[in-house]
């Protein structure tokens, strides 16, 4: 499912402006802002009951708004310890129970650190876990996709070609493009052309169906020699969204655009109106 001009534009977890702290607000607000979707954030753990999904998901069918979740943050798939390998399953598996009570399509996640082995072991390692995660999930029905994130730091398991090869290889796994994170880990990825080399390489190891159905996560970064820093506002970084925007629209791209700024929805709004000015 795509937008009639291409993308969605949302935040990713509760507008700040929102009246409350509640999922179900969120949604709300996302829809008073005329913003297009929402990423849940269960970043802390997946505090949400099988009922108030479902009451999420209602809010959400009946504003319009597309949801999609991100997994907690404590997942490394490449763990030395079995307890904690099992551990960050669960916690994929649990995020995507959730997600399909309230309608979400996708979930997000940081999938390992290398630590101290050797990127095709730790690929092995992590491709073996979301087999298991995927076959899973397929034999309770769920169809959500599971979408591992491109990381910023060099000690993450996560460059833009182990997300796009671990995406060929399993069915049911698709990519969480972050343009920024990519940037910042490169120290390049931040022009028009090298933005379309990118979409490029999705649509030659995906097909065209995976630029139909992108989940992009945007903010600005502040990066250094071992990649991102922290997330800051757009117009406060050197990112170059608008030449990212126009990519996008030149190659049709569709899906949701996540805006992970400190300024949520202000910098959302922005990306929304610059894309429908170009």
């Amino acid at each position: 499912m795509t937008s009639k001009e291409g993308l969605l534009f949302g935040t990713a977890g509760i507008p700040q402006s929102s009246k409350a702290l509640t999922t179900q607000s969120g949604i709300e607000r996302i829809h008073e802002l005329e913003l297009g979707c929402m990423e849940v954030e269960f970043v802390q753990g997946v505090r949400m009951s099988p009922q108030s999904a479902r009451d999420v998901g209602n809010v959400a069918a009946r504003r319009g708004i597309k949801l999609s979740a991100h997994a907690p943050y404590f997942i490394n798939l490449n763990a030395q310890e079995l307890e904690k390998m099992a551990a960050s399953q669960e916690r994929i598996i649990q995020t995507a129970r959730i997600t399909s009570l309230f309608g979400g399509e996708s979930v997000v996640f940081h999938p390992a650190f290398y630590l101290k082995d050797e990127p095709s072991k730790v690929y092995a390692t992590v491709k073996k876990n979301l087999e298991q995660i995927v076959a899973k999930l397929r034999a309770e029905g769920n169809r959500v996709w599971i979408r591992p994130e491109v990381m910023g730091k060099g000690s993450q398991f996560g460059t833009l070609e182990e997300i796009l090869q671990l995406s060929a290889e399993i069915e049911g796994v698709a990519p969480a493009l972050d343009f920024a994170h990519w940037h910042a880990r490169t120290g390049k990825a931040n022009s028009y052309n090298e933005f379309i080399a990118i979409l490029r390489k999705v649509e030659n190891k995906l097909g065209r169906r995976a630029l139909d159905n992108m989940h992009i996560h945007l903010s600005g970064i502040s990066y250094g020699p071992k990649g991102e820093n922290k997330h800051v506002d757009l117009p406060e970084s050197d990112f170059k969204y608008e030449e990212l925007l126009r990519a996008l629209k030149d190659w049709k791209v569709g899906g949701n655009v996540i805006c992970e700024s400190p300024n949520l929805e202000k910098d959302a709004q922005l990306l929304q109106q610059t894309y429908r000015k170009l």
